[in-house]
């Protein structure tokens, strides 16, 4: 069998890495298991970073692109830290005729960010997503994975009033 080695030294001296080594090990370090692997690699660290794709990919002996076209392509992966609390906001047919575009352009003028980023201080990520399945809620949107809706732009923003600091006031 080939050996296999600790990643970069950044990845070597964590701990979390441990649990990725025993999940490749247990899975015999077979190029099949790498949605495994990720799912576990980014249960423990949180989000799958570049220098954690570059080692899965060492470790099952895959090409890098391989691995990372994977953690990009599954909506399950992650490559940047997600923030302590999250905020998705439907943008499919239902929601979006009913006004998400609005809900999204105050939601990221309000955070200060751009859906699909994270606050500078971690405390939240905005998100889409095409369809979350509660059309009957339209315009709907999730917060820490409960659902709300029908909304509208002042109340997804108060939804939010107190996980974040708000750059608006509603007056």
């Amino acid at each position: 069998m080939a050996e296999h080695t600790a990643g970069p030294p950044v990845l070597a001296a964590d701990p979390r890495l441990k649990v990725v080594d025993r999940a490749m090990k247990r899975l015999r370090y077979q190029p099949d298991a790498l949605i495994e692997v990720l799912h576990t690699a980014q249960e423990a660290f949180g989000h799958l970073s570049r220098e954690l794709l570059a080692y899965v990919a060492g470790q099952l002996k895959l090409p890098e692109s391989q691995v990372f076209g994977v953690a990009t392509f599954y909506h399950s992966f992650t490559l940047r830290p997600k923030g302590e609390h999250s905020c998705i906001v439907c943008t499919g047919t239902a929601c979006y005729v009913k006004g998400a575009g609005e809900i999204v352009a105050r939601l990221e003028q309000t955070v200060g960010v751009r859906a699909g980023q994270t606050t500078a201080d971690g405390k939240l990520s905005l998100g889409t997503a095409r369809c979350l399945g509660n059309c009957s809620l339209a315009p709907m949107l999730t917060v820490d994975d409960v659902v709300y809706g029908p909304e509208t732009p002042d109340s997804a923003v108060e939804k939010l009033r107190s996980l974040v600091e708000v750059t608006d006031e509603l007056g």
